[in-house]
């Protein structure tokens, strides 16, 4: 389970509301694994020194960097980050990258369906449910001190007071539903946020929670 970070301009601005998070939550970063995705800050035409800094800046909080996303592999050759992978997400390099022909009258095949956990009983504290392929639905509540992580959206039809972590892999288009919201943490495309910034009127009560344009948001149900 790796938490994706991705650091903006100005990188000292970005870094000190890092710091506020890390002192706000210091158990949500310990031993977790970080994939720094630079697309959005710098693209693949940065220079080195700005991803270098960066690197260097998360090293220097003792963040576990495992990978990076959004650069061009030749940006950390012969850096001490060049062991790093650099497409963790992103296309085969062992696959051609030139465009394939075009085809005629191409028929549109319908998805393959999304996999999904069901867990028809209570998760209890101190359990960690990890489930990175799909969706995840909680029959029961979420006791303080467990944990759930799915790849896509998480539903809870009982209390969550534990921790929730969505859209490992659908990122934005992931969701968190919950009939009561008495959470320790939620996460989604790894933004966070904390049971003391809630805000108005929604401990307690069913609550959605998606991630809108890089800010967590949260809404109660009417």
């Amino acid at each position: 389970m790796a938490l994706v970070i991705a650091p903006e301009p100005p990188l000292e601005v970005w870094l000190a509301a890092l710091d506020q998070q890390i002192r706000r939550s210091v158990s949500f970063f310990t031993d977790r694994p970080i994939v720094a995705n630079f697309a959005a800050a710098v693209g693949a035409s940065a220079e080195r020194e700005s991803v270098l800094d960066a690197l260097d800046a998360l090293d220097a909080r003792d963040l576990r960097v495992i990978g990076v996303e959004g650069i061009e592999p030749a940006l950390l050759a012969g850096t001490r980050w060049g062991r790093l992978p650099t497409l963790v997400h992103g296309r085969d390099p062992g696959r051609d990258s030139r465009p394939a022909p075009p085809i005629e009258a191409p028929i549109a095949a319908p998805p393959p369906p999304t996999p999904s956990l069901l867990i028809d009983r209570p998760v209890r504290s101190g359990q960690s449910v990890v489930f990175e392929d799909g969706d995840v639905t909680v029959i029961g509540p979420i006791a303080s001190g467990a944990e759930v992580v799915a790849g896509g959206s998480v539903h809870v039809y009982g209390a969550l007071r534990g921790r929730v972590i969505a859209g490992l892999r659908e990122g934005s288009g992931a969701r968190v539903f919950c009939r009561k919201l008495e959470a320790e943490l939620v996460a989604v495309e790894g933004r966070y946020r904390i049971a003391e910034h809630w805000g108005e009127g929604l401990h307690g009560c069913s609550v959605q929670i998606w991630c809108d344009r890089g800010t967590l948001r949260l809404s109660a149900f009417d």
